[in-house]
């Protein structure tokens, strides 16, 4: 089974087009070695994801050719990214609550005290 084609049936990625390109990029790992998207599969072995801002690493429990919903993806995959992994993408959602959309215009009065606040603490 082809790399791209697993990340992309469990769910990993959201298109098979985008599991090709991270592995492309370097973005997919298989013992510390970047993977292109043909790289054979087999239950057992670990593979890292590197998705910004952290690193996530599953265990290939079995591996299979269709895409599936969420619920039975699980039964192909264990997720055991190491818990600080997981701190760095939770403090990265709070911060990112006064983050604004471009062409969003100026903050309001109480959003503008409330980012004082916050960077002032």
């Amino acid at each position: 089974m082809r790399m791209d084609k697993w990340l992309w049936a469990v769910r990993i990625f959201k298109t098979r087009n985008k599991a090709a390109e991270a592995c492309k990029k370097g973005r997919v790992f298989l013992g510390n070695l970047p993977v292109k998207p043909s790289h054979a599969v087999k239950p057992g072995q670990v593979v890292e994801v590197r998705k910004s801002p952290v690193i996530r690493t599953y265990k290939i429990l079995d591996v299979t050719e269709k895409r599936m919903s969420a619920s039975l993806a699980a039964g192909f995959v264990e997720d055991i990214t190491p818990p600080e992994q997981l701190e760095v993408l939770e403090m990265q959602k709070r911060g990112s609550w006064f983050n604004r959309k471009k062409g969003a215009g100026r903050p309001t009065k109480k959003e503008r005290r409330d980012i004082d606040r916050l960077f002032n603490e």
